[in-house]
């Protein structure tokens, strides 16, 4: 019997056709069916199911939303490539099984990764499990894991032609801002004010590295001693300015000082989890680099996190995103909020 949010087989799961999935895993890996299938319920973007067969044995699956998405959004092919390419380096990833990239199998292309155990902190209940101890692991975990795909050397892996190198910060502010022109549906002169601040102040780039996208603690599997088990969703992943990884994990790391969060529930409000000043110090001393414009690009972070917001918004609107997918999110939020959270990252304040 196959199941995600409570439905089952006969009434259709929304992004998934179980038999034809059954069929094609099948072929690749010894499953025992039938399978289930669960909708991993959380994410703002693609759509990840756990998959589990009649033994207890599981995989997960990522497919794009469902309906209309940019052209150049939700590359399963890309982001199982990045997998594979990662998983021969000390960068902590699930193994890929196999990429899909027959429509005819699932409706759009779809790639399944072996499960990894470990838990997604995405709130202060599923953290609590851990103690104080684990979660000051897990600021430290996150923060040498992010140094780690920073270090990867990207010819050595086969990804030197993932992206351009070069003007990270330059694309970026035209690649959002035409999902934002294309989604826009209500004036937010925050949202101006932002791109002008933003695009009139780009800091130096240094070297290129890998640059994850989407990099925080609930895109992480942790363990429980607080280790970093997985990195999760890659599809954001280019390659540019590393700066940009550490700008986007200060937007969620909220702390209890902050008038403004993109999470009330987060995680790192419990004791235990370091400070943003502790975690930007350890990054430092690592790498060597230097992190001076850490405002910057916090303020971008929360500059594009505002335009995928809305994307997203506009997506559940016309029902793409399947049932229930933006329970307990920011698609109730106002998008102008994370665009004053930018300004004020740019004078210094990131708490809001």
């Amino acid at each position: 019997m196959a199941e995600v949010n409570g439905k089952d087989e006969a009434e259709g799961i929304p992004g998934i056709d179980a038999p034809a999935v059954t069929a094609w895993l099948a072929e690749r890996v010894r499953v025992a069916p039938p399978l289930r299938f669960e909708r991993i319920v959380g994410g703002l973007s693609n759509l990840t199911f756990r998959v589990t067969d009649e033994t207890g044995r599981r995989w997960v699956l990522r497919r794009p939303p469902l309906g209309h998405v940019l052209a150049t959004a939700h590359d399963m092919g890309r982001e199982a490539r990045i997998l594979t390419a990662l998983a021969p380096t000390p960068v902590p990833v699930p193994p890929v099984v196999d990429l899909c990239s027959d429509d005819a199998v699932n409706g759009a292309p779809s790639y399944v990764m072996d499960r990894v155990d470990g838990i997604v902190a995405s709130s202060s209940a599923a953290a609590e499990p851990r103690d104080a101890a684990a979660r000051r692991r897990a600021g430290a975990s996150l923060i040498d894991v992010l140094a780690t795909i920073h270090s990867v050397d990207v010819d050595d892996v086969g990804l030197g032609d993932l992206g351009r190198r070069e003007a990270y910060v330059e694309r970026q502010l035209s690649r959002w801002q035409r999902q934002w022109d294309a989604t826009r549906d209500v004036e937010i002169p925050e949202m101006d004010e932002l791109h002008h601040r933003l695009t009139s102040s780009v800091p130096e780039q240094g070297p290129a590295t890998i640059v994850h996208g989407d990099y925080r603690l609930d895109n992480c599997l942790i363990r429980t001693d607080g280790t970093v088990a997985a990195v999760l969703d890659w599809e954001l992943c280019t390659l540019g300015d590393p700066m940009a990884d550490l700008g986007l994990l200060f937007v969620y790391w909220a702390e209890r000082g902050d008038t403004f969060r993109v999470n009330d529930d987060a995680a790192t409000l419990l004791d235990g989890f370091p400070s943003r000043s502790q975690l930007l110090a350890r990054y430092a001393d690592i790498t060597g680099r230097d992190t001076s414009a850490i405002g910057y690009h916090v303020a971008l972070g929360y500059w594009k996190l505002a335009c995928i917001l809305q994307g997203v918004i506009v997506r559940f609107r016309q029902g793409a995103m399947g049932d229930g997918s933006t329970e307990g999110t920011l698609a109730d939020g106002p998008v102008s909020r994370l665009a004053v959270a930018g300004l004020h990252a740019l004078d210094g304040r990131f708490g809001g």
